[in-house]
């Protein structure tokens, strides 16, 4: 964790820059403990649970990966969904199902997705679990993305609707990505809770949980 001493004179983008650096430094046998980690974490956690509807994604630039959760998910029985550019407007994106062994391509990012097929895609309100990637997160539910605020534009209906409970949204990442305090942003949509390879950190009570 970098301390909320040295992060409050960073920008955004600095802190963007130190943080992908932290995690793309780590090894390959880091990144696959961390992976068992989390998904023993994320498979008992009850949004992972109840859900019938979880969108995931495939980790790139060395963001914690979801693939033995993905696994997870598909054996029980769930619907997964992965994050799709649009073609146009080239700013959003959708979350279509994918299937086991389903074909995927590099989307302009370098990033695999499944070949678009509206009809297998589904509304972001209508699921029940989105896991997000994060450069960097606080206990508070901030979260800093990527800056293509793809995420921040699928779900700003959330800040809408101060009520709407659907999806659940949790932070997936390292736990050496976890800062004091992050800068927020007016668009920014506040997550429900992190979890990371070491614990889940809850928003409503600002609690770190060890499962």
């Amino acid at each position: 964790m970098i301390a909320p001493a040295d992060t409050q004179p960073l920008s955004r983008a600095q802190l963007r820059r130190r943080l992908r650096s932290a995690r793309r430094s780590l090894s390959s046998s880091a990144q696959k403990r961390a992976s068992r980690q989390l998904y023993r974490l994320l498979a008992q956690h009850p949004a992972f649970r109840r859900t019938k509807h979880v969108a995931l994604y495939l980790a790139n630039d060395g963001e914690i990966d979801l693939g033995l959760v993905l696994a997870a998910a598909q054996r029980r029985g769930k619907a997964t969904y992965l994050p799709v550019l649009n073609a146009w407007p080239r700013t959003h994106m959708v979350f279509q199902r994918v299937r086991p062994g389903e074909r995927l391509v590099r989307n302009r990012f370098r990033i695999r997705e499944p070949l678009p097929q509206p009809a297998r895609q589904r509304k972001t309100w209508a699921l029940g679990l989105v896991l997000l990637p994060l450069v960097g997160f606080d206990v508070d539910g901030g979260r800093l993305g990527m800056g293509g605020g793809f995420y921040d534009r699928s779900l700003a209906f959330k800040m809408k609707r101060k009520n709407c409970r659907k999806p659940a949204l949790f932070g997936v990442a390292h736990e050496c990505q976890k800062v004091g305090k992050l800068p927020i942003a007016a668009w920014d949509v506040p997550l429900d809770g992190t979890i990371t390879d070491a614990g889940c950190y809850t928003r409503a009570s600002r609690t770190f949980a060890q499962r």
